[in-house]
């Protein structure tokens, strides 16, 4: 008998974060810095926006690609960071991570080739197999805690057989980020292969390269309007938006028509009172963008510093994302160990497993934390569970 579901989709493993996080489920006293998120609530004038359109009535279904308004206003800043873009480019989808599997669903046919550069957050590689394609992995190398990619394995695994590359950068969960010189490499060697280029930049904006720059590099600095890539951008991370689930995908003209297509049979648009939340995010990002960026810079730093300064730790300091990647000497059971952390010394952590198997051994921890003073406090658990 045919099993009730496909077998890759009971095949795919439930997320590790949750199961840690349901190991301190209930529990007050928990320091939570397992998921993705700052505790920061969005921004007032972010929810007032909101609030606005629901009072106005704006309760009804929008443009598959999304508001025109909302496109151009993305259009302007997209443009503002990098090569000028127009509006035509921009879908609007409901959540960065629905951007993504609209892209797959665009690009992959089952038994296609897809490469990824790993470790990465689990949905980015689940995507692709849950369409039937064959995922391979490069990984990324850490030396003294800090990740590299070697950029001739990367380019010897992209041949004209690959369909698509997936790449996150700045990435979670390492924070490592690429180069603007590995950009133009990789863009060079996938126009010769005919391969298409997946790049997660919802982390851009959270990065803390030389003082002045706005973003992380961007393949849409490098690249000609009808390239084979699509961008994925999200309003969770750089607007404190995580709960309202607005994303976007700057894509070839050539091609937005037909990502329409695909967000109607997802999720036919997104909410117009989260895209009016949206757009006033976009016009509080001159001020408000810069001001994030710093603040998690010093939650950067005082978390690294003080976990620096436990004997034998392995880790380094991001250039970009909200995380913190580090290795416990002796802990190679990743989820094993971020439940007893959570379970007897009230600190959650997400375990390196659940970014497959090249972050087994490490734990990712997210410093975007509203008063740094909690990090502290949750550097003290650490110690207190290694009896430092």
């Amino acid at each position: 008998m045919k099993p009730a579901l496909r077998t890759v989709i009971e095949d795919l493993p439930a997320s590790r974060i949750r199961e840690v996080a349901n190991a301190g489920l209930g529990r007050s006293d928990v320091l939570a810095f397992w998921f993705g998120e700052s505790d920061e609530v969005t921004p007032i004038g972010v929810r007032e926006a909101a609030i606005a359109s629901i009072e106005g009535g704006e309760t009804f279904y929008a443009h598959n690609l999304g508001l025109p308004a909302l496109r151009e206003a993305l259009a302007r800043y997209v443009s503002g960071l990098h090569r000028p873009v127009g509006a035509e480019r921009i879908a609007v989808t409901s959540s960065g991570v629905s951007a993504l599997m609209v892209a797959q669903q665009a690009l992959v046919d089952a038994g296609d080739e897809v490469v990824a550069v790993v470790p990465v957050w689990p949905n980015l590689t689940a995507q692709p197999a849950i369409l039937g394609a064959r995922v391979r992995c490069v990984s990324l190398r850490a030396t003294a805690g800090a990740w590299r990619l070697d950029l001739d394995e990367l380019l010897a695994a992209i041949t004209p057989a690959t369909r698509v590359l997936i790449v996150n950068a700045p990435n979670n969960p390492t924070g490592w980020t690429l180069s603007r010189d590995e950009q133009q490499a990789i863009l060079a060697h996938c126009r010769r292969t005919g391969t298409w280029i997946l790049s997660d930049e919802v982390y851009e904006r959270l990065y803390y390269g030389d003082a002045g720059e706005a973003c992380a590099p961007s393949f849409l600095d490098v690249a000609e309007p009808e390239d084979r890539l699509i961008v994925v951008h999200s309003f969770s991370k750089s607007f404190l938006m995580t709960g309202w689930r607005l994303g976007n995908l700057v894509a070839p003209a050539s091609v937005v028509a037909h990502l329409g297509k695909l967000i109607e049979f997802n999720t036919s648009c997104a909410p117009v009172f989260v895209q009016r939340a949206g757009m006033a995010a976009l016009a509080a990002a001159p001020q408000a963008v810069p001001a994030l960026q710093a603040h998690l810079r010093r939650c950067r730093d005082t978390l690294v510093g003080a976990l620096q300064g436990l004997p034998g730790l392995e880790l380094a300091s991001p250039p970009g994302a909200m995380y913190a990647f580090l290795r416990v000497p002796g802990q190679d059971d990743s989820l094993a160990f971020a439940k007893r952390l959570v379970v007897e010394h009230g600190l959650g952590l997400a375990p390196g497993v659940a970014f497959g198997g090249s972050g087994e051994g490490w734990l990712r921890w997210c410093f975007a934390s509203r008063t740094p003073d909690r990090l502290l406090q949750g550097v003290e658990r650490l110690a207190g569970a290694l009896r430092l």
